[in-house]
């Protein structure tokens, strides 16, 4: 019996957004991202919000970003790298509580400020809760990250060939494999560059499609850890999944079997 992990309701490919910084154009981005159902992930620095009025107020966050993924950025912006570590974990820390003071909800995501990262910051973050860090150096393969603190991007929105990118990710049909595409970017670089067509593109090309789950960053991460739950049972034939949420799979290339949380299937049925 042949098992393979889907997406959710059996998609084999995923798109993904990042936003850095919460500068005052994100107001027309979300509205572009909501017009053709796409999901972005929007990396915030609370210390910054009130110090400088290019930024969207702290009292518009939960209702901007509502149905879509908030995370850290550090309060303030630094290259933290370069900085003792009990400083970085302060900056992330009172990010963190500040942004969930403001959503109500957990905040669990990061993408380094400047790029800036090492292999101590990655571990610190995973004792701070922390669970995925976005990098700014693109790898176009396509692929699921090998460590979430450590996850590269598809491509800037600036790359001259984010369609032939994007074209090539939407007419990928090999579903034997799970496909993820990653774009990053600052909404206010639309502004400094006067191009909100290369975005608006993008998502009408983008948007809408059967195949491909729209997905905030914490969600596929969540959905990843939850399918690398499953219970099997030692002939492959019946599984369990001890979470509180679905995970698809399709068995024998022919059927797409939903795993509820909670819940043992027998794949044979």
């Amino acid at each position: 019996m042949k098992v393979y992990t889907c997406f959710p309701e059996g998609k084999a490919k995923a798109l993904t957004m990042s936003y850095d910084d919460g500068k005052l154009q994100d107001e027309r981005l979300v509205e572009i991202f909501n017009k053709y159902g796409i999901k972005g992930t929007f990396n915030l620095n609370y210390g910054l919000m009130e110090q400088d009025p290019r930024r969207i107020v702290r009292e518009r966050i939960r209702e901007l970003y509502q149905g879509h993924e908030v995370a850290t950025h550090t309060m303030t912006h630094p290259t933290i790298a370069r900085c003792p570590l009990v400083e970085v974990a302060r900056e992330v820390l009172e990010d963190r509580i500040g942004l969930e003071g403001l959503t109500g909800g957990l905040v669990r995501g990061h993408a380094y400020p400047n790029g800036s990262y090492s292999e101590e910051i990655r571990q610190l973050f995973r004792q701070l809760g922390i669970a995925y860090g976005r990098v700014v150096e693109a790898r176009a393969d396509y692929e699921l990250p090998a460590d979430p603190l450590e996850w590269h991007p598809t491509c800037h929105h600036n790359d001259p060939e984010l369609m032939k990118k994007a074209e090539f990710f939407a007419e990928f049909q090999k579903k034997q494999y799970l496909k993820l595409m990653y774009v990053w970017g600052h909404s206010y670089e639309f502004d400094d560059r006067d191009n909100w067509n290369v975005i608006e593109e993008f998502c009408r090309y983008m948007g809408g499609r059967t195949d491909i789950w729209y997905a905030t960053n914490i969600e596929i991460i969540d959905y990843m850890d939850a399918a690398g739950n499953l219970k099997f049972s030692g002939n492959n034939e019946m599984v369990y999944n001890p979470g509180a949420g679905s995970v698809w799979l399709k068995v024998n290339d022919e059927k797409i079997v939903e795993v509820k949380g909670g819940t043992a299937v027998s794949l044979n049925d």
